[in-house]
């Protein structure tokens, strides 16, 4: 990626070019787990729509407002920020949106290993941005980085847990089969945890019952 603008700004332009390169990296991959998690919001379906829906709103726009600093860096540092399609199917390191909607357990699947891509490429650029003494790219990734750690490891402990709480309290009638299934499904681990907080508030039965006859 040729630089643009004579700049002077204490970075050379090799490693302004290298840093740059690795930002629109940065900048293809939240790009693409924003489409992916705003189409997973509009999507969404069963038991837990209300949760998931919500959940994913707040995750897309928190990428969408991200979208903007890492490309705006990536000018200051002389370079053009990539805005096609085509060249964020090229720089990223996520799979696109899959066009067949999967169930939400396989959405947050999907989500948890997105944000994890994301922290990875964000984490390797800093050789480069610590060499260059490059401090606001630095604290651009250090920020990336730590929203993205955090929001996977909501979506696949707290988000999980959730699930199953709320299931099993959905579940009015109570038997060994509903048992088995949750187990099968969500892990013994998870389930063992739940069962210990849950109290004893089954509102959600009638509803949460016919969806999961469903699955």
């Amino acid at each position: 990626m040729a630089s643009k603008m004579n700049i002077n700004i204490g970075i050379n332009e090799k490693d302004r070019a290298k840093i740059a390169e690795g930002l629109s990296k940065l900048l293809a991959d939240t790009f693409t787990l924003y489409i992916t998690t705003h189409n997973f919001h509009w999507n969404v379906t069963g038991p837990m729509f209300n949760t998931l829906h919500t959940m994913f709103m707040e995750q897309y726009t928190e990428l969408w407002n991200a979208v903007d600093p890492i490309a705006e860096r990536i000018r200051a540092l002389g370079h053009t920020a990539p805005g096609s399609y085509h060249d964020f199917i090229k720089l990223s390191s996520l799979k696109d949106a899959p066009s067949k909607p999967p169930k939400a357990e396989a959405m947050i699947k999907t989500l948890v290993e997105g944000h994890e891509a994301v922290a990875r490429t964000a984490r390797s650029i800093f050789a480069v941005v610590d060499k260059a003494s490059d401090e606001p790219s630095a604290d651009l990734l250090t920020q990336r980085i730590d929203i993205h750690e955090k929001t996977a490891w909501r979506l696949s402990k707290q988000c999980a847990l959730k699930f199953v709480k709320e299931i099993i309290e959905a579940l009015y009638e109570y038997d060994e089969t509903t048992e088995k299934y949750l187990k099968e499904e969500f892990g013994t681990d998870y389930f063992s945890t739940v069962l210990q907080n849950m109290d004893s508030d089954f509102r959600y039965w009638d509803q949460v019952k016919r969806e999961i006859e469903k699955l």
